[in-house]
């Protein structure tokens, strides 16, 4: 899979984030990997944290302090029941989003029996 291009993982960073974080609290190392595993490529903290304080401030996820382990504290970060309703929305409108996108990109489904466009590309 070719890596997404920067804009488009900024902008769906904080459904990934909320959607991770529906599996259990996590701290930003940890979810850079998950995300980065998960193939969307390898995120920066630098647009990392600063969507982690968003979705903070806007009461989607709790932050705590923790100590570290032979080493500096960790920012925990969890989600809230405001967070998992979101998460649901977010969601429901991302499938939406994504369909009409593919609809565009490529073009409705030919009748059986003929190719689009999309199909010819693939066979090169």
């Amino acid at each position: 899979m070719e890596t997404p291009s920067p804009a488009w993982l900024r902008a769906v960073l904080p459904l990934c984030l909320l959607s991770t974080l529906e599996r259990g609290e996590s701290y930003g190392y940890a979810l850079l990997q998950q995300i980065e595993e998960s193939g969307l490529g390898a995120v920066k903290g630098a647009v990392l944290y600063p969507a982690l304080t968003r979705l903070a401030d806007d009461g989607a996820v709790e932050v705590r302090w923790a100590p570290g382990e032979g080493g500096p504290g960790r920012k925990y970060y969890r989600l809230t029941d405001a967070g998992r309703e979101r998460l649901l929305r977010e969601r429901r409108a991302w499938r939406a989003f994504s369909a009409a996108v593919g609809t565009t990109v490529d073009g409705p489904r030919a009748p059986h029996g003929t190719d689009t466009l999309h199909e010819r590309e693939n066979d090169r």
